[in-house]
């Protein structure tokens, strides 16, 4: 049976394309056809075939199914800037149902489809949706990515609550170690893990560079919610 996931984060710059990168890697690994998709990219590179976002090109590398660009990434922008902001520079404006579209037509080609939401769970697409609405467009159970570092307690738990606001399932969470300075880290996961319904699927360490395939391995599919 096919199942998707949403990935968002406490913030940007948490990893969740290192998430989502390791979700595929692991998902592949258990033996599923799995393929990644980030609906909206704002920073990217404009080379002879067009514009390229280095996320998506990981996503794609980490998935055992091959799917069109224009499937994995419907909209993608050159300015690394609020995806809002960068569609209204270039006179688009976001569309839910493309993105819905796309996410059906990879539905058809992976048993798996791990869709990394942009910025934070509240980042804007267009005038008036967000992160949020397209998780709930999409209708998929939310896996939220925790950067371990200063203030991630108040974020984790507001993010959590926001998702079960919309009727939404978070079938987990990832605590991702981005601050390798910060104190009491490992009390702070614990302090998550006693406060969060979802379980926890991974605590990942830090590492530089990141890197997505020793990161699958820390991850327990088995307590996806």
């Amino acid at each position: 049976m096919m199942r998707g996931f949403f990935i968002t984060g406490t913030d940007t710059g948490v990893g969740k394309t290192l998430i989502a990168c390791a979700l595929l890697h692991a998902f592949a690994r258990a033996g599923r056809r799995v393929v990644g998709m980030k609906p909206v990219a704002a920073g990217a590179a404009r080379k002879a075939a067009g514009l390229s976002n280095e996320d998506v090109v990981q996503l794609r590398a980490a998935a055992n199914v091959e799917a069109p660009l224009e499937l994995v990434n419907p909209y993608c922008f050159e300015p690394p800037i609020a995806p809002h902001l960068a569609a209204a520079q270039a006179n688009v404006e976001i569309e839910l149902d493309v993105i819905a579209r796309a996410y059906a037509a990879l539905a058809t080609r992976a048993e798996v489809v791990i869709v990394e939401g942009v910025g934070g769970w509240r980042a804007p697409l267009n005038a008036m949706q967000d992160g949020a609405d397209l998780a709930a467009r999409l209708g998929l159970p939310v896996i939220l990515v925790v950067g371990i570092r200063l203030g991630c307690l108040n974020h984790a738990l507001l993010t959590a609550h926001a998702i079960e606001e919309r009727g939404l399932v978070c079938a987990g969470w990832i605590a991702n170690r981005i601050d390798p300075r910060m104190p009491e880290a490992d009390r702070n996961v614990s302090a998550l893990e006693q406060r969060l319904l979802a379980p926890l699927l991974g605590d990942i360490g830090y590492a530089a560079p990141p890197d997505a395939i020793r990161a699958a391995v820390r991850l327990d599919l088995s307590a996806v919610r």
